[in-house]
């Protein structure tokens, strides 16, 4: 039994790494040194900081987190970054929220299999989930310093713009090689994944070379090693043991507490998607499967939105990145209101 969990960890870690890292979590990293290289950290605290208004810092932060498709672990290297360059906490975890819960890419892809009905709830719940995290968090740690265990990189005193335009292109670039592999090939073979991936590196690279200058290109990537050694072993570790857990957890007990919208079935399915690990866009063939064997169309929202929204290896990098104090305060805070979200839109939405 020992031996068959442990393979059973090896084969989720094997396949993680095989489809995840090389297009997924290297360009994320990539991403996350160049924001806080390149960005301009003044105007950050101007739009997304502490300073600025709530219902403008967090607007912006959701609005913009629709616009980038990326599972609960591509996210906290983004997130990260955006943080260490002086966002305030409130607007993080609300990127760190509705990036993987509700993107552009999930929702037309949930509409497809699920309906119109499902997908409209799915937005209207992770929004309302979004402003309740990003206002709890601003609350509790409210006047939080933001300590940045990094370097920071050197900005020239005159710099009235949030980025150059130099430096703008090389972020789409990074951007471009993060979703072109995972969306432009999502039905290809794994092989034209990497193809695409390989071109828009070798694309971005070359950009780098001829028009950033080389100390820049050396804090980027500087700072991209410091999130690549923070984050990357939590989540190989997070992973395994979500792989454990997956052997554990027996078919027949999904199918029994997962039906009707009860509170608990809605629990449930909220703490199933809150430990397990989906890829963005896996989701909603999962829990179209369970719906047809039966799963409450609560408790599937509930799975819909924790699903991709976080996990087991999740949890442990918002920790170590973040802070420990504000993992134990988000965690919970999304498998309440996740639970109550399903609950309610089981029994007076749907």
């Amino acid at each position: 039994m020992i031996n068959e969990l442990f393979f059973a960890g090896l084969l989720a870690l094997q396949d993680y790494v095989a489809t995840h890292v090389l297009t997924c979590l290297v360009p994320a990293f990539l991403l996350a040194g160049a924001m806080v290289t390149f960005i301009d950290r003044n105007l950050i605290l101007d739009h997304l900081g502490e300073r600025a208004s709530k219902a403008k810092s967090f607007s912006l932060a959701a609005a913009g987190s629709f616009l980038l498709a990326a599972c609960s672990c591509t996210v906290i290297p983004v997130a990260s970054g955006l943080y260490f360059a002086g966002a305030g906490v409130g607007a993080v975890f609300i990127l760190l929220w509705v990036a993987p819960a509700s993107n552009i890419l999930a929702l037309v892809y949930t509409g497809n299999i699920l309906g119109t009905e499902m997908v409209i709830s799915r937005i209207i719940a992770a929004l309302l989930m979004a402003f309740l995290v990003g206002t709890v968090m601003s609350i509790i740690f409210k006047g939080e310093q933001t300590q940045t265990q990094t370097q920071p990189s050197k900005q020239s005193g005159k710099k009235k713009q949030l980025i150059s335009k130099h430096e703008l292109v090389l972020l789409i670039l990074i951007l471009s090689s993060l979703l072109l592999p995972n969306y432009l090939m999502a039905n290809k073979p794994y092989l034209f994944k990497v193809i695409t991936w390989g071109a828009c590196t070798l694309a971005l690279a070359a950009y780098a070379w001829k028009m950033i200058p080389q100390e820049k290109i050396k804090i980027w990537l500087t700072e991209t090693w410091w999130f690549v050694r923070t984050i990357f072993p939590l989540l190989l570790g997070g992973v395994f043991v979500v792989g454990i857990i997956g052997k554990i957890l027996p078919q027949e007990w999904i199918q029994h507490w997962l039906g009707g919208n009860g509170i608990l079935a809605s629990f449930l399915g909220t703490l199933l998607g809150s430990v397990t690990y989906f890829a963005t866009m896996t989701e909603a063939p999962f829990v179209d499967t369970l719906m047809g064997l039966g799963m409450g169309k609560g408790p599937a929202l509930a799975l819909l939105l924790t699903g991709p929204g976080v996990s087991l290896p999740n949890w442990l990098a918002i920790g170590r990145v973040l802070g420990w104090k504000k993992a134990f305060v988000y965690v919970p805070l999304i498998i309440i209101s996740g639970t109550v979200m399903g609950w309610f839109f089981g029994n007076y939405i749907f």
